[in-house]
């Protein structure tokens, strides 16, 4: 079992930033690719950002690419999502997810383990 724990959301003004933090309980295989995903009001969750703990590849949506930043830090099992530049449209419920397998990294249905989320909002 995994226990994920963001932190991080807010309230700001487009244009502005916020950095999210995912601590997870463990550092084992279980925790092989982790990701960002979000959910806005009466939509489907959606992948933004995708990372492979062990060699450190990174995956984006191409609506946030370019813009959003993850990353990690293996010695305390954190993972970090740096948003710059953001649009009324990034507005959502950003969850923080886990899986053993590679493969598939921004697929919402492969993740097994999923924090309760942060809530990040973006005014215009």
């Amino acid at each position: 079992q995994v226990q994920l724990v963001e932190s991080g959301g807010g309230s700001v003004q487009a244009g502005g930033s916020l950095t999210l933090s995912c601590a997870a309980s463990t550092d084992n295989y279980l925790t092989n690719c982790m990701g960002w995903f979000r959910q806005a009001p009466g939509k489907e969750r959606e992948a933004v950002a995708a990372i492979y703990t062990g060699g450190g590849s990174t995956f984006y949506a191409r609506s946030v690419k370019g813009r959003f930043t993850i990353s990690q830090n293996n010695a305390k099992n954190m993972v970090y999502l740096t948003m710059n530049n953001l649009k009324p449209e990034d507005t959502a419920m950003y969850y923080c997810a886990a899986k053993p397998t590679i493969g598939l990294p921004l697929q919402v249905s492969e993740y097994h383990y999923w924090g309760q989320g942060t809530q990040v909002t973006v005014s215009s």
